[in-house]
């Protein structure tokens, strides 16, 4: 049996409520997942949080899945949803603790030779990505931090092997077009 109808077998049994069942679902994916979380949040707390509040979520929510092939990109969206609110949260908290609005941060304090230059590029690079749609989001996090083929994702996302191809190459250009064009930097339209 091959690890996509083992895992089609274990989804089947997880919805019975066999808790063993899904036990080994999340050994055979945690690492994708955590790999996702904490290349997007940048955090290893953060990002074990957001697999276990997945993983909680999905454990909940499995009698709902429809179809036992469709459970990768299924917890993958959840996964998407979770870092989106934590990502969410990092800039509410950042104006707080800051007490001056991102907008208004001088360009002094983001010069290269300064400290916070990293967190700036990885700021900027989460906003590229914040410019993609759910579907592009997931196809760039699957073919990069899942390592799945183009065939694999069609399979997920019930879409055409080309489907994902274009899809994925046009998330990567609307990526570069808005990191070249100086992108979205505190706020302000490049």
């Amino acid at each position: 049996m091959g690890k996509d109808e083992r895992i089609v077998e274990l989804v089947r049994l997880s919805k019975l409520g066999n808790a063993h069942a899904f036990a080994e679902l999340y050994e055979m994916i945690y690492t994708e997942l955590y790999k996702t979380a904490l290349y997007r949040l940048g955090n290893a707390a953060d990002a074990e949080n957001a697999v276990s509040d997945t993983v909680l979520d999905a454990y909940a929510g499995i009698v709902r899945l429809r179809e036992e092939k469709a459970f990768k990109a299924w917890i993958f969206r959840i996964l998407s949803n979770k870092i989106n609110r934590i990502l969410r949260d990092y800039v509410a908290n950042r104006q707080n603790q800051m007490g001056t609005p991102i907008e208004e941060m001088s360009e002094a304090v983001a010069s290269p030779d300064n400290a916070m230059q990293n967190a700036e590029d990885k700021t900027l690079v989460q906003s590229a990505f914040s410019v993609l749609t759910a579907e592009e989001k997931q196809i760039v996090t699957m073919t990069v931090y899942g390592e799945y083929d183009s065939g694999e994702i069609a399979n997920y996302l019930n879409l055409n092997r080309n489907t994902v191809r274009s899809k994925y190459s046009r998330a990567l250009a609307k990526m570069k077009n808005f990191l070249s064009s100086g992108g979205e930097i505190y706020g302000k339209q490049g």
